[in-house]
């Protein structure tokens, strides 16, 4: 394709590289949908109907569209099959159903991604097409109207997920934390209430994500009971920090849950007690702790820290043994298992992105969509979290197998179904 370039090197789309980018980004577009439909008709190459003629063929192609992508916005042909076939199932034409490019699909996920985060930063539905217009050399299919009809459809994408049912997941282990965004939320004290768990097959999951001021244990029982009505089992262990509110909730909702305190919270908690010039011994006395060899060595680790720091420090002392069973719950659990436990870090890395992308806003923001914009988010990042490790070990963890130093000590007796 041949562009006019000015003597400044832009063109009448933007840059000159821009625009090579985009074409860049086309060719490479329309090349892998081409192969999609090759490699779709090849694997039925040899069928046949009753006339001895293929019941799918390539069809020409479907109107020229725009498609909105991190490298701007691209016009794109899909090739188009006719597909004969019919599902003895339902009863209907088969249908090729394109992996890379959806019938409804107008932008990528990356721009699903920037959409919630500009929002979040402050910007208002108006300001988004000449906010992206330069980045994207295009405003199309980015109108405010657009903008507010996704806002409408992600808070009613978080309804749904709040209200789904849990009966069907098992979450053997749980992570609960109150992380303040400073986001457009009605309440200055307010945070986002935030739990994720470990399904027995190892995977991680967002199970839910509210609102709620103060961390409160009103806020958390709320959560808490609205998880216990939808199905939710008791997990076997939660990680939290050292905030009341959500352990006295778990208590009424969950009393049968273990609990393991938040080590990266603690620390922090502990050295803030203490002046500068001695936090870094107690760092190092905190992680001979958690990092030791079994429980055994962790609570030799222990007393080794209360030794040390006792004479002067009685009080800083206290915050490490007077939760000492909470602290070292973990290493009752698989020692693959030890480094996802001892630490909330699962959900603080998920929203670390999340916050430092976000400032203060002093606008009139929408608490639901302010919910729903972080909601989305999350739903994106959680396509890229990992599994825990030994993730075969979690349903063993769930039918009540021993586990001492760190190793399976009890097999559980299957029961035969």
């Amino acid at each position: 394709m041949l562009s006019v370039v000015n003597a400044d090197g832009t063109t009448p789309n933007g840059s000159l590289i821009d625009e090579i980018v985009r074409e860049g980004a086309r060719r490479m577009l329309a090349a892998a949908l081409e192969a999609e439909v090759i490699a779709y008709i090849t694997e039925l190459t040899d069928q046949r109907d009753e006339a001895g003629r293929r019941p799918v063929v390539r069809n020409g192609y479907h109107q020229p569209r725009t498609i909105t992508t991190a490298a701007g916005t691209v016009e794109v042909k899909a090739p188009r099959v006719n597909d004969k076939r019919i599902d003895t199932e339902s009863g209907e034409r088969k249908r090729f159903s394109s992996s890379i490019l959806a019938p409804w699909c107008r932008k990528s996920p990356k721009i699903s991604e920037v959409l919630p985060l500009l929002y979040l930063h402050g910007l208002s539905s108006g300001d988004f097409v000449p906010a992206l217009e330069q980045f994207l050399g295009s405003s199309a299919g980015l109108s405010p109207a657009t903008v507010t009809r996704l806002t409408a459809q992600w808070q009613s994408d978080h309804k749904a997920f709040m209200d789904r049912d849990l009966s069907t997941t098992d979450y053997v282990y749980v992570w609960a934390d109150g992380v303040h965004l400073r986001i457009r939320l009605e309440e200055a004290k307010a945070a986002v209430l935030v739990l994720m768990g470990v399904r027995a097959d190892g995977t991680k999951e967002l199970i839910a994500m509210t609102d709620g001021y103060r961390e409160s244990s009103e806020a958390w029982a709320g959560l808490l009971r609205d998880c216990a009505r939808r199905g939710m089992r008791a997990p076997v262990l939660a990680v939290g920090d050292g905030a009341l509110g959500f352990w006295n909730a778990l208590n009424e909702v969950f009393p049968d849950t273990r609990h393991q305190r938040c080590w990266v919270h603690k620390t922090a908690n502990v050295l803030d007690a203490l002046p500068k010039s001695a936090q870094p011994a107690a760092k190092r006395a905190i992680q001979e702790i958690y990092n030791a060899e079994d429980k055994d060595h962790a609570a030799k680790a222990v007393r080794d820290f209360e030794r040390a720091y006792q004479a002067k420090y009685p009080k800083v002392v206290k915050r490490i043994t007077d939760d000492e069973e909470e602290l070292l719950a973990f290493f009752d659990f698989p020692a693959e298992h030890w480094i996802h436990l001892r630490t909330t870090n699962p959900i603080e890395s998920t929203f670390a992105t999340v916050r430092l992308r976000t400032k203060v806003t002093k606008g009139a923001g929408s608490r639901a969509a302010a919910l729903a914009m972080v909601f989305k988010l999350i739903e994106s990042a959680q396509q890229r979290w990992r599994a825990v490790n030994a993730p075969h070990l979690v349903a063993l963890v769930r039918a009540g197998a021993r586990f001492e130093r760190g190793h399976l000590l009890e097999r559980p007796e299957v029961v035969a179904a």
